[in-house]
């Protein structure tokens, strides 16, 4: 096993309601056999207490494990859900791939992945700035706007005038209290917008089951994995199913058979990463009623082998990728 960490400027600047950052540090966990090598990215995320160094220890402290025999299935059961066990999980899978000669989909039982519509992401800002950034961002079919701040109301409807003709979606990062829930959900219909992720921190999200207006909202922070669903239900409508939270690309699709079971809607979204970090949720994506897989486009630049991104859509990976 190999762990490495990176780092990965983004283009301009990245703010949500938590802060802004400039450079996107991914970790990549390598496992080697005698003629393969699998990868897999994961991203650190604060929020969950997670840093770059612990996660990248954690995978590290799996090495004997690992050597002597420790498969994807024992994985699930040896390491909590969480950014390390994802790099691993996603490793093991595109290590299976090339052992047998063929693609993760196919080992999954899936039919081959399909281009997808993927939300373009609007850094949270000024009404002004928000503005300027959906005005050079109109042609995307779908809009994912960053709220959390003091002005949203002015925020989501600039985007608005600047954007007519995208489908918004709103994603708050816990940014919201239950004092102006109403006042801000109100701005957002008013804005058409069709989905607002995660508006109130986890545990203070009781006022969501008598919301009102009564736009669709989708569990982001509350959600990880299937564990998290049941604390979930009379609140949200949908979840946003990211590798990173879930522990990896086991763990989500069986979190998405759970959550359909239950009767929540599936997005399927990412941290701010590398082509190599969004190739394994693009297979959980392909049944997602909304996708948030721009975490490249949002960088100075990508890996070499990088997905493929045209207009709207996100191609699925090459093999020299991953899977």
């Amino acid at each position: 096993m190999r762990v490495l960490i990176e780092s990965w400027p983004i283009a301009g600047t990245f703010t949500i309601s938590r802060g802004s950052k400039t450079e996107a540090r991914v970790i990549v966990a390598e496992l080697h056999d005698a003629h393969n090598v699998g990868r897999g990215e994961c991203v650190p995320y604060a929020r969950y207490g997670e840093s770059v160094e612990g996660v990248a220890a954690a995978i590290e402290a799996m090495a004997g494990s690992v050597s002597g025999g420790l498969d994807r299935a024992g994985l699930q059961e040896a390491m909590p859900a969480g950014a390390a066990r994802n790099a691993l999980d996603c490793a093991f899978w595109d290590l299976e791939a090339k052992r047998a000669g063929k693609p993760v989909h196919a080992l999954a039982g899936m039919a081959p992945p399909r281009p997808l519509v993927t939300a373009f992401t609007i850094s949270l800002g000024t009404p002004d700035t928000m503005a300027a950034a959906a005005r050079k961002a109109a042609g995307y079919t779908l809009l994912k706007v960053k709220l959390g701040g003091t002005q949203d109301p002015a925020c989501i409807k600039a985007v608005r005038s600047a954007a007519p003709k995208s489908e918004l979606i709103v994603d708050v990062n816990e940014g919201w209290t239950p004092e102006n829930l109403v006042e801000n959900l109100a701005a957002c219909a008013a804005a058409g917008v069709t989905l607002v992720e995660q508006p109130l921190p986890v545990g203070q999200d009781t006022a969501l089951a008598t919301r009102s207006p009564p736009i669709p909202v989708c569990a982001d922070e509350s959600v990880h994995d299937r564990a998290s669903l049941r604390a979930l239900l009379g609140k949200y409508d949908a979840i946003n199913i990211k590798l990173d939270k879930t522990g990896g690309l086991t763990e989500a699709f069986a979190l998405a058979n759970a959550a359909e079971g239950m009767g929540f809607a599936l997005m399927v979204g990412c941290m701010i990463s590398t082509s190599l970090a969004i190739a394994p949720a693009l297979l959980v994506a392909q049944r997602a009623r909304v996708i948030d897989l721009d975490g490249p486009l949002l960088l100075a630049r990508d890996r070499s082998d990088g997905l493929r991104y045209e207009g709207n859509f996100v191609h699925p990976s090459s093999p020299t990728l991953w899977g």
